[in-house]
């Protein structure tokens, strides 16, 4: 040993520290990787991908052939380190050694290479696998024998290795990575995922007509009135009934009219019995994106709403769900300019009919949306009783004056979000 030149001995401590650093990166690197873009590199065809994902389906080897590797490049290390040091100084040199060589290998074989490798795993982790896995096959029989050993301790504190794998994602979890996603996902399509996650936590409830505001034929009207509101609907299906809205007996498409005209250009209410189809309930409290598949099984597109007693509530329709996920894509502005209306001093006037999510979303507000489905149903839930115009409420931030009632509900109300709620949001 005292006939090895000193710079064959720091070429030697130089080349030790590089594979130092080589092992301590290429461990955090092949941890830090993102295991579902690994997933789709590897699917794709890419081969260092394909690699670094073998590696990582036993980590127990994969982390040992690492350690094994890093430790006995560091042992080596110390003990040139320990002949330079008395080949300079002597006893001396020997004190010093360990000393000068954890500064320098904390620094150059640790923390450097390990943040560069958790800044970007991918650089570091793919090129990696190259060398990582022909290693693997070399040094088999003595990460096989650390692994045996080191397992067999973990399985007296009941760890075993048949419970690893990739744990999926929550709801939330994945809702945090479309948010994050920032320019690798417009942000159009962003709301729409947002949505669709979404959907399990809403019901029919939230977005269908209510009872009051279907519009629907009754049988029992003359013919003449039913053709004038036929020829007046803005829809292309109805329910139709009998004296009461609760006595739904069958839905009208509007297209099918033409095919029951008779000779005499007249309409007659037995051929619009011929051409009704069965009606389709849906039970209240249905989630969205349940009633969606149903629709979709079913073949249908329109579903009337009833609560566990059978009674009526309202109506729900497919184009309804499909709002929910991309956004309104109606025409009919008119009908959204009499529902919310803008007022000169940053209020708007609002039909309380209106869903409150329907607001929320056209508004960017955040009203409550646990209890009452509609703004009627939230206003008289805090105030418990019909109240009169001119009153005024505040609901989280929310100022409400009520402005036009009938006898059992709330009509109109200029709604207005206070100051704090705004410089709130902004910050």
């Amino acid at each position: 040993m005292d006939n090895i030149p000193l710079p064959v001995l720091f070429g030697t401590l130089f080349c030790l520290i590089i594979f130092s650093a080589f092992f301590s990166s290429s461990e955090t690197a092949m941890i830090s990787l993102n295991r579902y873009r690994l997933r789709h590199l590897a699917k794709e065809g890419k081969r260092s991908a394909i690699i670094s994902e073998k590696l990582l389906s036993r980590p127990d080897r994969l982390i040992g052939l690492i350690l094994l590797g890093n430790n006995l490049v560091n042992i080596i290390a110390a003990s040139v380190a320990t002949l330079i040091g008395i080949r300079l100084l002597g006893d001396l040199g020997v004190a010093l050694a360990p000393f000068v060589l954890v500064i320098i290998f904390l620094i150059f074989a640790e923390v450097l290479p390990k943040t560069l490798a958790a800044i970007n795993p991918e650089s570091i982790a793919f090129p990696a696998s190259y060398i990582l896995a022909p290693l693997m096959k070399i040094a088999y029989p003595a990460v096989w024998l650390v692994n045996w050993i080191s397992n067999g301790l973990l399985s007296l504190f009941g760890v075993s290795l048949n419970d690893q794998g990739d744990a999926p994602l929550s709801r939330d979890e994945l809702r945090t990575i479309v948010r994050e996603a920032g320019a690798l996902i417009p942000q159009r399509h962003r709301r729409m995922l947002l949505n669709i996650l979404e959907l399990e936590n809403v019901t029919v409830d939230d977005i269908m007509v209510p009872r009051n505001e279907i519009a629907a034929i009754d049988l029992d009207d003359p013919i003449k009135e039913i053709m004038e509101q036929i020829n007046h609907c803005q829809h292309t299906r109805l329910p139709v009934y009998q004296s009461s809205i609760d006595n739904i007996i069958g839905i009208i498409h509007l297209r099918r009219m033409l095919r029951i005209v008779n000779d005499k250009n007249e309409v007659t209410k037995e051929s619009i019995n011929d051409i009704m189809s069965d009606s389709y309930f849906v039970p209240k409290g249905t989630p969205l994106h349940t009633q969606m598949m149903k629709f979709q099984r079913n073949k249908r597109r329109f579903g009337i709403v009833v609560n566990e007693y059978g009674v009526i509530q309202g109506l729900v329709t497919l184009e309804d769900i499909l709002e929910e996920i991309v956004g309104e894509f109606t025409t009919d502005m008119q009908t959204f300019n009499l529902d919310i209306q803008p007022q000169e001093d940053g209020s708007y006037l609002i039909d309380c009919s209106v869903h409150l999510r329907e607001i929320n979303r056209q508004l960017k507000w955040n009203l409550p949306t646990e209890g009452p489905k509609t703004l009627n149903g939230l206003l008289l839930e805090h105030l418990e009783y019909i109240p009169e115009s001119g009153t005024t409420l505040k609901i989280n931030n929310y100022l409400a004056e009520i402005t036009q009632v009938s006898e059992n509900s709330i009509k109109m109300a200029r709604v207005k979000i206070l100051q704090e709620t705004i410089e709130n949001n902004e910050a």
